[in-house]
C-alpha cells in the first residue's frame, strides 16, 4: 500500500525505561490490564518512564474504538506515551481516502472495527447498494479526532541502541533509508536476510505464540485478538523483561 511519508522520531533516553506493547487489535480489556501491569512494574524504577506501542491497534478485536480514545487520552502519570502506526491504521486510512474499496477492506477485520462505531457491517450494504453511498456514510461517521489522530501516529522511533517499528526494517537499507511501507508490512525480507540487523529492533506484526526474543530482534506480537495474551516487553540498562496480560 501506498504511504505518505509518516514522521520519524530519533532520541536518546539515558537511563529511561521503556516499555514496549505488541499488537493490541481492538482488545481493550488487554490494553488496559497490560498498562496496569506496567504501572504496578514501574513502581519500582526511578524517573519518568516512556511507553511506546508498536501500532495495529484497530481491527479483528471488538473494542477498536475504545482503544484509540484511550491512547489518545494522557498517559499514566509519570508516564509519557509514543504510538507508533502499524499496516492496519495505514489501511484503513487507505479506504477512508478513497483508495481501497470496502471489499478489500473488510478481509484486514475492519467488520470489527466497524461494530466498535457502532456500525452494522450486514445491514448497512442493504440500506446502502450503491458503493459510493456506502462509503460516503461510512467515512462521515468514523470520528474526525480519530481519524486526524490516526494520521499523525510516527512509524518508528530510533534510540541510539534499540529501534522501535511495527514490522521490522529492509536489512539491506540504512535506517535513515527505510521505506514506510516495509516498516509497517515487511516480513522474510527482515527475518531470513543474512545481513546483521544494526541495532535491536523491537516489533511486531508477524504473531508468534511466544516472543520471540533474538539477538537482535524482538518479537512482540502474540496475536492478542484471538490468544488473551497481550505482550510488554520493559528495556531498562540493557536488559529485556517481558510479561503479558
Amino acid at each position: 500500500m501506498p504511504s505518505a511519508g509518516r514522521k520519524r522520531l530519533t532520541f536518546d533516553p539515558g537511563d529511561m525505561p521503556i516499555y514496549a506493547i505488541g499488537d493490541i487489535h481492538g482488545r481493550f480489556d488487554l490494553l488496559q490490564r497490560a498498562e496496569q501491569a506496567i504501572v504496578d512494574d514501574a513502581s519500582r524504577l526511578p524517573g519518568r518512564k516512556l511507553i511506546v506501542t508498536l501500532g495495529d491497534y484497530v481491527d479483528r478485536g471488538p473494542s477498536s474504538a475504545q482503544v484509540i480514545s484511550h491512547l489518545m487520552a494522557p498517559p499514566p502519570e509519570h508516564f509519557d506515551r509514543i504510538c507508533l502506526t502499524g499496516n492496519h491504521e495505514i489501511v484503513m486510512l487507505e479506504y477512508v481516502d478513497g483508495r481501497i474499496s470496502f471489499a478489500d477492506w473488510m478481509p484486514m477485520g475492519a467488520d470489527a472495527l466497524l461494530r466498535s462505531y457502532g456500525l452494522d457491517v450486514e445491514q448497512l450494504p442493504l440500506i446502502f447498494p450503491a458503493a459510493t453511498k456506502l462509503d460516503a456514510f461510512i467515512r462521515q461517521s468514523l470520528p474526525k479526532p480519530h481519524i486526524e489522530f490516526l494520521r499523525s501516529l510516527p512509524i518508528l522511533v530510533d534510540t541510539p541502541d534499540v529501534l522501535f517499528v511495527h514490522a521490522g526494517i529492509d536489512p539491506l537499507r540504512s535506517i535513515e533509508d527505510q521505506k514506510d511501507d516495509d516498516l509497517v508490512f515487511i516480513r522474510h525480507r527482515f527475518f531470513e536476510s543474512p545481513v546483521p540487523l544494526p541495532k535491536l529492533i523491537v516489533h511486531g506484526h508477524t504473531p508468534v505464540e511466544r516472543p520471540e526474543t533474538l539477538p537482535t530482534r524482538l518479537n512482540l506480537d502474540t496475536g492478542a485478538f484471538q490468544s488473551d495474551r497481550l505482550t510488554v516487553a520493559r528495556l531498562w540498562k540493557g536488559r529485556v523483561h517481558l510479561f503479558s496480560t
